[in-house]
């Protein structure tokens, strides 16, 4: 029983005042709901924003670089901190596809693996500056561009600083070059992660017509899979030439820490390695030098470096088994048409089966482009050069590679989808459209 004091007086029962029962039928007061923004507490200004976030990225993407060519460089007489941390600086430019001039001439052959992680870690900028600037959700092409080009401008900025750092005690870089470069690396990659966080994609591809929307994913599709196909090429020759490789490493004897480092290094160019596998398989083929060639058809190549992912390199011209290789690329492009074929026998309407047809062979002929464009793309940034000399020309022809991927794609893509809607038509479909 509550006490009995002036300001809490008895109540029959011993019911005190404060213990009245609450009326529940009084309504509860509103609580406004949260902008799909975010709220404006929590936002930050764009140039903060963007400059923590393009610095954030470009020293998550430069350590790895500096890990490993410290390893390559630990114990080598005259080395420094300091020079060790500009040539570190000197690679994470490479990386970008900044060139840079040595005294034997360009070195333009980046390394992709750090371009992925450069790229994947810029699109995460571009979803961090959105947030920050509350554009989350908010369907806005205008604020994910905004934060897309304040990130691009951060990040030029780095690029420059970048290239004095390098030309001060080391090879020369051209700052309008990394200024310009990087601007338009950063740019477009946040641009990826802006318009996704604030569902400006979904927004676009709502918008496009059915068949085209299949047309690019199915392209996409046949593109990857023949890049893994590629990869996986690259590997077994690689496996096969281990005992190469390994003698090559063993070369530099530089300790187990700088052949440590060589192997970091090798693996952070096997994404070059699968994409000239990619262009060997298609017909293109690849070249190590001037003057040389790398073909299912051919293979001409002189003196080579010793460096450890050319161990793998073929022989001679394709013959016997061999030759079944060939195929590869049309039965990629025959997955992606039997993926494409299935899903659009889900989404369709059985009375609609002629125009089922058209819905099936537009986007398969669109997939062949696609493709091309992506496994072209590809093949021209994997490639570069090593020196003024024989090794100025390394790498793939992008517009060749993308050229005959356009069209050994569609063809398959074509195959692979009329073949699965011709022989996964029920009885029940036959009836309906006799004509068919």
């Amino acid at each position: 029983m509550s006490p009995v004091t002036p300001d809490r007086p008895s109540r029959p029962g011993g019911v005190s005042a404060d213990d009245r029962p609450v009326d529940r039928a009084a309504p509860a007061r509103r609580v406004p709901a949260p902008r799909a923004g975010g709220s404006p507490r929590g936002r930050a200004p764009l140039p903060v924003a963007a400059g923590v976030a393009a610095c954030w990225a470009a020293l998550t993407s430069y350590l790895p670089v500096a890990i490993v060519l410290g390893l390559v460089q630990l114990g080598a007489d005259g080395t420094t901190v300091t020079g060790t941390l500009r040539t570190a600086l000197a690679g994470w430019l490479l990386g970008h596809g900044v060139p840079l001039h040595t005294e034997t001439g360009p070195l333009g052959l980046a390394p992709l693996a750090l371009t992925v992680l450069a790229l994947w870690r810029l699109t995460r900028a571009g979803v961090h500056v959105s947030r920050a600037i509350g554009a989350r959700d908010t369907r806005s092409p205008r604020r994910a561009l905004l934060a897309a080009v304040a990130v691009g401008v951060a990040y030029a900025l780095l690029g420059a600083l970048a290239a004095v750092l390098v030309g001060t005690g080391g090879p020369n870089v051209s700052l309008i070059r990394a200024g310009t470069t990087f601007a338009a690396v950063g740019t477009l990659a946040a641009l990826v992660g802006a318009v996704r966080i604030t569902a400006v994609t979904r927004l676009l591809v709502t918008r496009l017509p059915g068949p085209v929307r299949d047309g690019v994913r199915t392209g996409l599709v046949a593109g990857l899979l023949l890049l893994g196909a590629g990869a996986g090429a690259a590997g077994l020759a690689v496996a096969t030439g281990g005992g190469d490789a390994a003698d090559m490493i063993g070369a530099y004897r530089t300790g187990v820490a700088g052949q440590a480092g060589i192997t970091l290094v090798s693996v952070a160019y096997a994404p070059n390695a699968a994409v000239w596998s990619t262009s060997y398989l298609l017909g293109p083929g690849f070249a190590v030098g001037t003057d040389t060639a790398v073909r299912t058809s051919e293979v001409s190549v002189g003196a080579l470096p010793a460096v450890p992912l050319l161990a793998g390199l073929p022989r001679g011209p394709v013959d016997g088994f061999g030759a079944l290789l060939l195929a590869v690329p049309v039965l990629a492009g025959m997955v992606a048409g039997w993926l494409l074929a299935r899903r659009v026998a889900r989404l369709a309407v059985p009375e609609r089966a002629a125009q089922r047809w058209a819905e099936l062979l537009a986007p398969a002929v669109l997939a062949g482009p696609v493709a091309g464009v992506v496994l072209g793309a590809a093949a021209a940034v994997s490639g570069g050069p090593l020196g003024a000399g024989r090794l100025s020309q390394v790498g793939p022809v992008g517009w060749q590679v993308g050229a005959v991927a356009a069209g050994v794609i569609a063809v398959g893509t074509l195959l692979g989808a009329a073949a699965t809607r011709v022989l996964t038509r029920s009885p029940a479909q036959l009836t309906r459209s006799p004509a068919q």
